[in-house]
């Protein structure tokens, strides 16, 4: 679990974050949603510390990641697992390669068990016979499934994904969002994803953290939406067709 309370952050005069009070739940896909620049990805980087916050709190567990010092944070940020947006692997490296690279900075592992973890977490994404390929050498899906093996390879547990189904199709991008929340329940990972996909909401949304201006405008869980009658999340989820559909068909079957 993963909580954060009254977090606000500005640059310069221009106020990004304030006052983000919400619990991020162990065994659930959380998700954070909002227009660009709603604050979406600055609040992500707060929670993984690659950006400060001006004032709040952030309790993994009930460990207080801000006030952790360098080996303690080190520790922890051990325990963390992210999906960069674009999958983020190095070209130059096999599949291989690149999902071994959190072992090689983090552990004292030999290579035949870092070979072997490797090959654990592949078998976990279903890929097979890609671990001497380059990435050039993959499609769009097949990528994105080698960055959530490099994800996992530690054992995290707390794992943020960042746009998952950017530049996907919407087949591969459905086939992604159910590999990861499988992988979170089953391995009881506090998940945390930042996507603008509305499908990915309605899917896997156990919970879901609407942003609008940099505030919290909304919160609960995608079965609430269905019912809501609050106009701010439901102009904000439901403006495809395909979506609102989904709605009246679930409010029809509650008639």
């Amino acid at each position: 679990m993963i909580r954060i309370e009254h977090i606000y952050k500005s640059f310069g005069d221009k106020r990004v974050l304030e006052d983000i009070t919400s619990t991020f739940h162990r065994g659930k896909t959380n998700l954070i949603i909002g227009r660009s620049g709603a604050g979406k990805t600055v609040l992500l980087k707060i929670m993984v510390g690659l950006l400060r916050p001006d004032r709040g709190r952030i309790y993994y567990d009930e460990v207080d990641f801000l006030s952790l010092g360098r080996s303690a944070l080190r520790k922890l940020r051990m325990q963390i697992g992210m999906l960069f947006q674009g999958g983020a692997l190095f070209d130059s490296w096999t599949v291989e390669e690149n999902i071994r690279f959190p072992l090689d900075m983090f552990t004292s592992m030999t290579m035949g068990e870092k070979r072997k973890r490797v090959q654990e977490v592949l078998e976990k994404v279903e890929l097979d016979d890609v671990l001497h390929k380059y990435p050039s050498e993959l499609s769009g899906g097949m990528q994105k499934r080698v960055a959530i093996a490099r994800a996992i390879v530690m054992n995290p547990r707390y794992l943020f994904c960042d746009e998952p189904n950017s530049g996907l199709d919407p087949k591969t991008a459905l086939i992604i969002d159910q590999l990861i929340s499988e992988i979170t329940r089953k391995y009881d990972i506090t998940t945390v994803i930042n996507t603008h996909d509305m499908n990915s909401v309605m899917q896997i949304g156990d919970t879901i953290l609407l942003l609008q201006g940099g505030r919290i405008a909304w919160q609960g869980t995608k079965d609430e939406i269905l019912y809501s009658k609050d106009e701010t999340i439901l102009n904000f989820i439901f403006a495809s067709p395909f979506l609102k559909g989904l709605r009246e068909r679930a409010l029809r079957c509650e008639e």
